[in-house]
């Protein structure tokens, strides 16, 4: 299969073209490397592959039609999961060289679905950025503009899918994280509900609920079939979300009825939204009215002040962050300093050995307060709209200028200043996704809508990004930097190796 045709299917088109024996995975995964080879020099999104073939599990022997999407090729992010054999780094030269001794509970369910998995994407240090950009393996660039972030911490991820390496990748979301990713680069991409996903079996929580796994794809229905092969409880997770009454592979075709909208135009704090986004805006606002939908601006509150939220979010983070950090550094035996460090890290590192018992349980409280405060106006409305980003994607090196001079909460604080749309859903714990419904006129950059509904509601969001893709479809956009364009022919068997920085025939087509 030529690279320029694998790129004109999605996840779920591509397992059904191996189900019908139209193509082999064999012959899909020489194509993703191929892909690889292509595009990755010039975006630097994914920073490892290996062999399938030696692959611990049945990687390598993919049945067509054993599962949803048996035989797609996929890419797992270096952190918040863990591939027996495989290296997971977490974008940190503290963490270098770290090979897991065996599957996550979320790995086993990546092979069970079927996926290929065949490499993974950069992060920034820790996740602890919303753009990728690490010491360890470099600046990760965006498909659409190479000059500018691909976002963060999926930047890799998010990057990978856009330029066509793979139509779906792993991706977390602590902050923000698969959402601004999505929003930079053009792709779809929901945060689950907090306990929708497992993050056992060496963790209960991750940055102390606030972080998810989840996905970026070019499709809504590609993440809708991979969170139905995720989704649900292991043994001895302290809580669950209610499993959903129906998959949501079938919520996707589903009208979604007239919903009540809440917009806000402008966040709770950080920057003003800028006049392209803005406009983005109303151009969606628009779109929905004509759908039906009873849009309105709302004035939604936190429960608590912005800096008061700022300030219980540097405390949560940075506790989490210095006790990983406290756990890498023991064992590999390596200094927590500037040698293994990032400035942001390690400012973090030590902002949160500083911080007491009763200031983190404090910060907790917080949490608590912000989940209550969101729920009320989930009462009122069905979904809240607001712009996934306040501006347009960063050129390269924007988060790092000053970031020296910061300490734990200044950089927390920077994040939020940037990225004030996406936190309090992370705090809440509620669903929230972001839709390429449209671009900034000017620049062709993709501008994300971030739509949010109640805890355990994310049928109701991937029912109204299937009518908005149905809508307003994003897929025949193409990036600068995109493997269609590449006409080679893929040999099975070929790949790509280590480097480091020192649908069907009714599938939309993507170009």
């Amino acid at each position: 299969m030529k690279v320029s045709e694998y790129v004109r299917f999605d996840a779920v088109g591509l397992a059904e073209l191996v189900a019908g024996g139209e193509v082999s995975p064999a012959e899909l995964e020489a194509a993703a490397r191929e892909a690889v080879q292509a595009v990755d020099p010039r975006i630097n999104a994914v920073v490892e592959t290996w062999p399938t073939d030696d692959a611990p599990g049945p990687d390598a022997c993919v049945r067509p039609g054993s599962a949803a999407l048996a035989g797609v090729p996929f890419l797992i992010k270096d952190i918040g999961v863990t591939m027996a054999g495989r290296r997971t780094e977490l974008g940190s030269r503290l963490a270098a060289g770290l090979v897991a001794g065996a599957d996550s509970a979320l790995m086993r369910r990546f092979r069970n679905a079927g996926l290929v998995t065949f490499g993974r994407t950069a992060t920034p240090e820790m996740a602890y950025s919303i753009t990728t950009e690490s010491v360890l393996y470099g600046a990760t660039r965006n498909p659409w503009d190479p000059e500018r972030s691909a976002g963060g911490s999926s930047g890799g991820a998010a990057a990978a899918v856009a330029a066509g390496v793979v139509p779906i990748a792993h991706a977390t979301d602590a902050a923000g994280s698969l959402r601004i990713p999505a929003a930079c680069t053009g792709l779809f991409g929901l945060k689950p509900t907090r306990g929708r996903v497992s993050m056992g079996p060496d963790a209960d929580e991750t940055f102390s609920g606030l972080a998810v796994h989840g996905s970026v794809s070019r499709t809504v229905r590609d993440s809708a079939a991979l969170l139905d092969r995720i989704r649900g409880p292991e043994p001895g997770d302290p809580y669950f979300a209610q499993q959903p009454s129906r998959p949501y592979a079938e919520e996707v075709s589903r009208h979604p009825g007239s919903l009540r909208i809440g917009v806000l135009p402008q966040a709770w704090g950080g920057r003003r939204t800028t006049a392209p986004v803005a406009d983005a805006l109303s151009r969606t606002v628009r779109l929905l009215e004509a759908l039906g939908h009873r849009v309105e601006e709302v004035t939604v509150g936190l429960g608590v002040g912005w800096e008061e939220f700022v300030l219980a979010n540097a405390r949560l983070f940075t506790v989490n962050l210095a006790a990983s950090v406290d756990a890498l550094a023991a064992a590999f035996g390596r200094p927590v300093d500037s040698s293994t460090l990032e400035p942001a890290t390690l400012a973090g590192h030590h902002y949160g050995q500083r911080v007491s018992g009763p200031q983190f349980v404090t910060a907790l409280t917080v949490r608590n307060q912000v989940a209550r405060s969101l729920a009320r106006y989930f009462d009122a409305y069905d979904v809240l709209l607001t712009p996934t980003l306040p501006e347009l994607p960063m050129p390269l090196g924007t988060y790092a200028d000053g970031a020296a001079a910061l300490d734990g909460l200044g950089w927390i604080d920077r994040l939020n200043d940037r990225s004030p749309f996406t936190m309090p859903f992370n705090v809440a714990g509620t669903p929230a996704m972001s839709v390429p419904v449209t671009a900034d006129a000017g620049t062709g950059l993709p501008i994300g809508m971030q739509f949010a509904a109640g805890y355990g509601l994310e049928s109701r969001l991937f029912r109204l990004a299937g009518q908005l893709e149905q809508a307003s479809p994003w897929s025949d956009r193409a990036p600068v930097v995109w493997a269609g364009h590449h006409t080679g022919a893929a040999t099975p068997g070929e790949d790509s190796g280590s480097r480091r920085n020192d649908g069907t025939l009714t599938a939309p087509p993507i170009h």
